[in-house]
């Protein structure tokens, strides 16, 4: 009778030992959940940022002069809008959240100085606000600046 008890006992004892294993373990793979979300968000943003970046580049290889026409290029790559066809995380038209800087390297034309050919750098940067709990306090900011960056060789116009 004593052995019955203790067998009954003991299968008792375990169902609570998986509740307890769970009450443990799933809050550290939700932590794990939504670190590998943030994480695959910040890469979206950063591919998102350097296509920007790119558009623009291309834009100024052809009109190096013209900056804030090549802004406004890296500005309007995605169709962000009321029709909701594109959901992207960056807004790149908040000119508060997101900076476009244009630099010229070398003359702005089509040409070689000092041996290096004239070209144009695009970059577009973000903050990206963090959404993974307690990674903020670890790295002391709740956002991680992304910025993407392109270059381009100045094609046109020619130098005189």
């Amino acid at each position: 009778m004593s052995a019955q008890k203790r067998k009954r006992g003991f299968g008792h004892g375990e169902r609570g030992q998986s509740l307890v294993e769970l009450a443990v373990s799933l809050p550290v793979i939700l932590l794990l959940l939504i670190g590998t979300l943030d994480f695959g968000m910040a890469i979206f943003s950063y591919a998102i940022l350097r296509d920007a970046a790119q558009e623009g580049a291309f834009y100024g290889s052809f009109n190096p002069a013209n900056k804030a026409e090549i802004e406004n290029r890296a500005r309007n790559i995605s169709p962000r809008g009321e029709e909701g066809v594109f959901s992207s995380p960056v807004d790149l038209r908040n000119k508060t959240l997101v900076k476009v800087n244009v630099k010229a390297i070398g003359a702005s034309c089509q040409g070689i100085t000092k041996g290096k050919a004239n070209s144009l750098q695009v970059s577009v940067s973000y903050q990206y606000p963090i959404i993974m709990p307690f990674a903020g306090q670890i790295i002391s900011s709740d956002t991680i600046t992304l910025t993407g960056t392109a270059t381009n060789i100045i094609l046109q116009p020619a130098c005189p």
